[in-house]
């Protein structure tokens, strides 16, 4: 008598010959025509339902703390553009006497490589340049610079009176 393989009838005559023998040996079922219900590996349907929402979950609660984040960066990076220009601004006119007319011309006698770009705007056409006071001795067009951008800072306070 021929031995059974997992509870399934025994082997049909052919089945030592059968090209799928090893296959189906590899993946414990019954050979091929047995009765015996056949092993499939995989997930199941709940199975990948609960995976799903295991990762919904720490997908919402990373996103907030992520663009949290970002934005607290963005600020930071505000913050050290405006010192950065500000700077640049007191010694172009501690150098010559004058404010620059533009942010541009900054660039152009080397107090910065280049103007930076907005964090906030991402352009470096969006800052809003002030004139000096009209009690300043110095003549020339922008004495400080301030950010363009709308909105509040994570602090609460207005990016444009940064």
């Amino acid at each position: 008598m021929r031995p059974r393989y997992l509870g399934a009838p025994a082997a049909p005559p052919d089945f030592q010959q059968h090209p799928q023998n090893r296959l189906c040996r590899a993946a414990r079922c019954a050979p091929l025509g047995g009765s015996a219900k056949r092993f499939v590996g995989g997930f199941t349907l709940i199975e990948l339902i609960v995976v799903m929402a295991i990762v919904a979950l720490l997908a919402a609660i990373a996103a907030p703390r992520y663009f949290a984040s970002v934005d607290r960066a963005k600020a930071n990076t505000l913050r050290s553009s405006l010192a950065v220009m500000r700077d640049a601004l007191d010694k172009y006119a501690a150098d010559k006497g004058r404010y620059p007319d533009s942010l541009e011309q900054l660039a152009q006698d080397r107090y910065l490589r280049q103007v930076p770009e907005d964090p906030l705007t991402g352009s470096t056409q969006s800052w809003v340049t002030l004139p000096p006071p009209a009690n300043a001795d110095l003549p020339g067009q922008v004495a400080d610079v301030r950010s363009g951008a709308a909105g509040r800072a994570p602090d609460g306070r207005l990016y444009a009176d940064w």
